[in-house]
C-alpha cells in the first residue's frame, strides 16, 4: 500500500526548506524500498509550522511540523510504524488554528492538488460556474449584488456594482482583469490562492466575463511571484484542454478566454489605472479619473478590474447562494476575510474569518503575541499605508466602517505586529521614504511631498525647531491625503499622522498632538 503524503509547494513553505523535505522523503523511501506518493499541495497557512507535512490516514490527514531535511528518515519511520514522533502536531482538522477559521475562500487551500482539474471538482470547483450558467448575465450580478462582496484589494468598493456598470456599457469588446499585484508588506494572500487553489481564479474571473459581456481577461501578477506565475500558467492550459476556457466554455453559448501578464514590479502598479498603463504596454503611471475603467479600461474598452481575492470568492458565492455569504460578517462588512498576520508574531499565517473579531483577539489569541515575547506596542493594519494602531485600540472590530472611524484602513487585510523596541518616528519616516520611492512621479502632492515628507521627519527627529517642523508634517500630509492623484500620496498620511498620534513620545513631543491632518 502507497503511503501519500502531502508537502506544501508554496513559495513561503518552499522558501524554509519544503523542496529540500520532499526530496529527502524521495530519499528515505528509496532506501527503504517503500513508495511514497507525494502531493505537493498549497499551505494551509499555519506559517509557524511550515514546511508542515500531511500524512494521509484512514482517519483524515496528519500534520507534523515544521519538518526539516534531517528529520525525515526518523520521521518517515515513525509513520510507517505508526509510531509517535516529536514533530506531530496532530490530525489537522483538529488544528485549533484552523478549527477557529471560517474557510469560504481558502477552503481547498493547502486541500488539493493544485496541478489537478480533477481534485479541484471533487472539492466542489465548478459548481459556481455550472449555477452561474443557469442563471444567465443579468442574475449573476444581482446575486454578487445580493451577497454583499466589497473589493478586498483595499478600496472596499462594491463588487457588483462595478459588475453592474461594465454590463451597461456599450462596447464590442470587454475585459476582465485580476490584480494580483499584491504589494503591501505583511500581505500573501494573493499568492497564497493563485499557487494554492488556482483554478478558483480561472472560475472566478470566467463567472465575471459571463456576468458583463466580456470574453477575455487578463491576470496581472507582480513579476516577484514567479511561482504563482508557473502555477497559473499551468492551470490554464490545463483548463483551456478541458474546456472550460476558450469557444463555447463547459458546452454552453459563451466564449471567454485568459492568459497571465507579469509586471515589472511598482508598486504603483496595483493601483488600477496604472495597471492599466502596464498592461498597455506602457510605464505604470497613474491617470485621472474620470473616465473610469468600467467606462474606458483596457485599451479604451469597459473593464472590470477586480482584486484576486474578490474573484476567487465569487464561485463559493454562486455555488452556495448571496443570502449564505451575507450570512456572515458585521454592518457593510459582509462574509468573511483572509486576514494575514505577519512581522513580530508568535502565530503568523493566514486567517480566513467573518467580519467582526476585534483587533486585539487577530494578535493576541490568534497570533499569539510577539514572536520575541516583549509586549505588543503597535500594529500596522493595511500595508505599509495602513494606520499605526496601538493596544488601546485593540477592541476595533475587523469592519470596513469600524477602522474608518478610527483613521485606519483594512486595505488587503494584512496586519504587522511590532513590539516595544520599534521607533514610531522612524516608521513614519519609512511611510514617507516608500512613498518617494514608489511614486510614479505624475502629481505633485506624492512625489514632491513625500521627499519633503522624509526631510521634515529628519528635522523632527533630530530635534531641529520640532513645532514648526511638526506644523510642517502635519500641512505635507493635509496636502497630500486630499491632493494625491491616488491612494499612493493619499493615504501616506495615515501611517505618519497615527504614528504621531498615538506615539508623540517617539518624536520628542508630549502628548496630546495637533490631530489637523488626521
Amino acid at each position: 500500500m502507497n503511503t501519500r503524503l502531502f508537502i506544501p509547494c508554496d513559495a513561503g513553505a518552499v522558501a524554509v526548506g519544503a523542496d529540500d523535505v520532499a526530496a529527502a522523503f524521495q530519499a528515505a523511501a528509496l532506501a527503504r524500498g517503500v513508495t511514497l506518493d507525494i502531493v505537493r499541495n498549497g499551505s494551509r497557512g499555519l506559517y509557524w509550522l511550515e514546511p508542515m507535512v500531511e500524512l494521509d490516514t484512514a482517519e483524515g490527514r496528519v500534520a507534523y511540523g515544521p519538518v526539516a531535511a534531517e528529520d525525515v528518515p526518523a520521521l518517515l519511520d515513525a509513520m510507517l510504524a505508526g509510531e509517535l514522533h516529536s514533530l506531530l502536531v496532530g490530525p489537522t482538522e483538529d488544528i485549533p488554528w484552523l478549527k477557529r477559521q471560517t474557510r469560504l475562500t481558502f477552503a481547498r487551500c493547502g486541500v488539493v492538488d493544485p496541478r489537478s482539474l480533477d481534485d479541484y471538482r471533487v472539492h466542489g470547483g465548478y459548481r459556481g460556474l455550472e449555477r452561474a450558467l443557469a442563471l444567465g448575465a443579468e442574475a449573476i450580478i444581482e446575486e454578487v449584488v445580493q451577497s454583499g462582496l466589497r473589493g478586498r484589494g483595499g478600496a472596499g468598493f462594491p463588487t457588483g456594482v462595478k459588475w453592474r456598470t461594465v454590463a451597461a456599457a456599450a462596447a464590442s469588446q470587454k475585459y476582465i482583469i485580476c490584480n494580483a499585484d499584491e504589494g503591501d508588506s505583511g500581505t500573501f494572500a494573493d499568492r497564497m490562492i493563485l499557487e494554492g487553489d488556482p483554478f478558483v481564479m480561472i472560475e472566478g474571473m470566467t463567472i465575471s466575463g459571463i456576468a458583463v459581456g466580456a470574453t477575455r481577461g487578463y491576470l496581472y501578477i507582480r513579476s516577484e511571484y514567479p511561482h504563482a506565475v508557473a502555477a497559473m500558467e499551468t492551470a490554464i492550459q490545463t483548463a483551456r484542454a478541458s474546456g472550460y476556457l476558450g469557444r463555447r466554455i463547459a458546452g454552453s453559448a459563451y466564449d471567454f478566454d485568459m492568459e497571465v501578464r507579469v509586471g515589472a514590479g511598482a508598486y504603483v502598479c496595483g493601483e488600477e489605472t496604472a495597471l492599466l498603463e502596464s498592461l498597455e504596454g506602457r510605464r505604470g503611471v497613474v491617470r485621472a479619473k474620470p473616465p473610469l475603467p468600467a467606462h474606458k479600461g483596457l485599451f479604451g474598452q469597459p473593464t472590470v478590474i477586480n482584486n484576486a481575492i474578490s474573484l476567487a470568492t465569487v464561485p463559493w458565492i454562486l455555488a452556495e447562494g448571496a443570502a449564505a455569504y451575507r450570512d456572515f460578517g458585521m454592518g457593510r462588512s459582509r462574509g468573511t476575510m483572509p486576514i494575514q498576520i505577519a512581522g513580530n508574531v508568535k502565530h503568523g499565517g493566514l486567517f480566513e474569518v467573518a467580519f467582526g473579531v476585534t483587533l486585539g483577539e487577530l494578535v493576541d489569541e490568534i497570533g499569539g503575541g510577539t514572536a520575541s515575547g516583549r509586549p505588543v506596542r503597535a500594529v500596522q493594519v493595511g500595508g505599509p499605508l495602513g494606520a499605526y494602531f496601538p493596544r488601546a485600540l485593540f477592541d476595533t472590530p475587523f469592519d470596513y466602517e469600524a477602522f474608518a472611524g478610527k483613521d485606519g484602513l483594512i486595505g488587503h487585510g494584512g496586519i504587522v505586529v511590532f513590539d516595544d523596541t520599534v521607533d514610531m518616528a522612524r516608521q513614519a519616516r519609512f511611510a514617507m521614504e516608500f512613498c518617494a520611492l514608489e511614486s510614479c512621479g505624475k502629481c505633485t502632492p506624492c512625489r514632491i511631498g513625500s521627499t519633503r515628507g522624509v526631510e521634515t521627519v529628519d528635522r523632527i527627529i533630530r530635534g531641529d525647531e520640532r513645532e514648526k517642523n511638526l506644523v510642517v508634517l502635519e500641512d505635507l500630509c493635509h496636502t497630500m491625503k486630499f491632493g494625491s492623484l491616488c491612494a499612493l500620496g493619499g493615504f501616506t498620511p495615515y501611517p505618519v499622522m497615527s504614528a504621531l498620534h498615538h506615539f508623540a513620545e517617539d518624536f520628542g513631543v508630549t502628548p496630546p498632538v495637533r490631530e489637523a491632518a488626521r
